[in-house]
């Protein structure tokens, strides 16, 4: 009998590139608002205003859109043109429909789980954009459930899991956020693998689980998965 009853996957900087192009956005507004401060600064006060929004706007494309004209107009006490507010929005119109993608081993390793595990995909951040990411990615086939959520604490996890009558102990969550994949998969009692991504925004930062934590396991890169989800299974 098999260990686990299914594997769910973080998709952003786990299935494919995401967080390169809010960086690449983000250095066109620094270069919007060069004339008016530092782009330290402004880098600290855009940051400001996407954590302040989280409760009001989510996460994704156009709550960073909304939190970029904020700062700009707040950084140029009202001075911003309609002409840059345009050029904001246009980053936000071309980060969404940017090509998907996809990391390293992602389609071996879907492939190569979907035949003996039933497979999840819970990502955050905007419906429409989330669906049109995993529509253009060819990756949807492998998924049995797809779960759009607006955040990913404990309750997000939890409600998911009762949803589909998955025990927590029975449930693989494989993601590169430690804050969002792996701390609430642990504190429900499931099994959380991370895998780093070179580029992480900082709010998704956190201290990893002690050395030795029950459930929690890192690997280099997704390649490396089904071997780590095998010798899990043997072991049980």
């Amino acid at each position: 009998m098999s260990r686990f009853d299914v594997i769910a996957f973080d998709a952003d900087d786990t299935l494919w590139q995401n967080e390169r192009n809010f960086m690449n956005a983000q250095e066109r507004f620094r270069t919007l608002l060069a004339a008016y401060h530092s782009k330290e600064w402004v880098d600290e006060r855009l940051y400001e205003a996407e954590v302040r929004n989280l409760p009001h706007f989510g996460y994704g494309v156009k709550a960073f859109a909304l939190s970029m004209i904020e700062t700009a107009i707040e950084l140029t006490e009202g001075r911003v043109s309609s002409g840059d507010i345009k050029s904001i929005i246009d980053t936000a119109r071309e980060m969404i429909s940017a090509d998907v993608e996809l990391l390293d081993h992602v389609v071996g390793t879907l492939s190569a789980l979907s035949r003996t595990h039933e497979l999840m995909l819970i990502t955050k951040g905007d419906l429409r954009d989330q669906e049109s990411k995993l529509a253009r990615s060819g990756l949807a086939s492998h998924f049995r459930h797809v779960e759009i959520v607006s955040d990913k604490r404990p309750g997000n996890y939890a409600a998911i899991l009762e949803r589909h009558g998955i025990t927590p102990g029975r449930f693989v969550m494989v993601g590169n956020s430690l804050r969002s994949d792996v701390l609430p998969v642990l504190e429900l009692g499931g099994t959380a693998v991370y895998v780093p991504h070179e580029l992480t925004w900082s709010h998704e930062e956190a201290d990893p689980p002690p050395a030795g934590r029950a459930g929690y396991f890192q690997i280099g890169h997704l390649g490396e998965l089904p071997a780590l989800i095998e010798q899990l299974e043997e072991t049980a």
